[in-house]
């Protein structure tokens, strides 16, 4: 019985992928997933970065859109509504709003430190302080209770790569990771940039080693903004997991989190 989903995944709307969901479905179902979550980035009320994200006015659109490939592929894979939604402090109000304007099955909070209004608000040209900023900013986007799943969370070293030093940003991803456990949330292992300049998921080894020893609930997610990278890299990322000790992943239904185990799941990837 297949038992894994894709959990993270974008369209057309968010103006940077490409491809409907029924097209993310037909990659789901030959690397024999049991479904897909579609996640793609949330409108917002005030103008926060417009260029990569559906506008209100899109919302509708895109709800019916995930439904009508939901209808489309029903018994053969099981498509399911999510968002992606950027925190800053202040969205609180407009996110508690927007999670309630349809029935999501997983609601993933992200921050993303290399928009360019994200950079001109936090960003003050002390490359550290930035790091500390973004690693503030996910704990407290896990403190709201808005999300289910923190994304992609040390995005930050993407911003400046030659300046990224992991050594010197565990002072800030301990802490961090300390208060998104006492939240109880999950928290990603993102596998879209396994193949980058960096060479590995995110997070990276070592944290995801420090959300181990604090019992942090995994999801994995592709990140996929084209059908092609759909579950892309997720047996490599099975492997880091159990690698580090990890015997368990998470999926989200109906905003339930349930458990699977990585022994159930490892055998029912297939390559296409």
């Amino acid at each position: 019985m297949n038992l894994l989903y894709e959990m993270h995944m974008h369209t057309p709307l968010c103006k940077h992928a490409r491809g409907e969901p029924g097209e993310y479905a037909s990659v789901a179902e030959r690397r024999g997933l049991a479904g897909i979550v579609v996640t793609c980035h949330n409108p917002t009320n005030d103008g926060w970065s417009p260029d990569v994200r559906m506008s209100l006015a899109e919302f509708d659109q895109y709800v019916a859109m995930v439904e009508n490939a939901r209808q489309e592929w029903m018994g053969r894979v099981d498509i399911r509504l999510g968002i992606e939604s950027d925190y800053i402090p202040g969205m609180e109000l407009w996110l508690e709003t927007l999670h309630r304007m349809a029935e999501f099955h997983h609601v993933l909070g992200s921050v993303h430190p290399h928009l360019k209004d994200y950079r001109d608000r936090f960003y003050t040209g002390d490359f550290a302080a930035y790091v500390e900023t973004y690693f503030d900013h996910l704990a407290m986007a896990a403190e709201t209770g808005l999300f289910d799943t923190i994304a992609h969370p040390d995005l930050v070293k993407n911003v400046s790569p030659d300046q990224w030093d992991l050594m010197r940003a565990m002072d800030s991803i301990c802490p961090s990771l300390d208060r998104i456990a006492r939240a109880g949330i999950a928290m990603e292992l993102n596998t879209a940039r396994l193949n980058t300049e960096f060479g590995e998921v995110c997070p990276n080894k070592p944290m995801l080693s420090e959300m181990l020893k604090r019992n942090i609930p995994i999801v994995l997610g592709a990140d996929a903004h084209d059908p092609s990278r759909v579950a892309i890299d997720f047996e490599s990322a099975l492997d880091i997991l159990s690698g580090i000790g990890y015997t368990k992943i998470h999926i989200f239904l109906d905003r339930q989190r349930r458990e699977i185990l990585i022994s159930d799941v490892r055998d029912q990837l297939r390559k296409i």
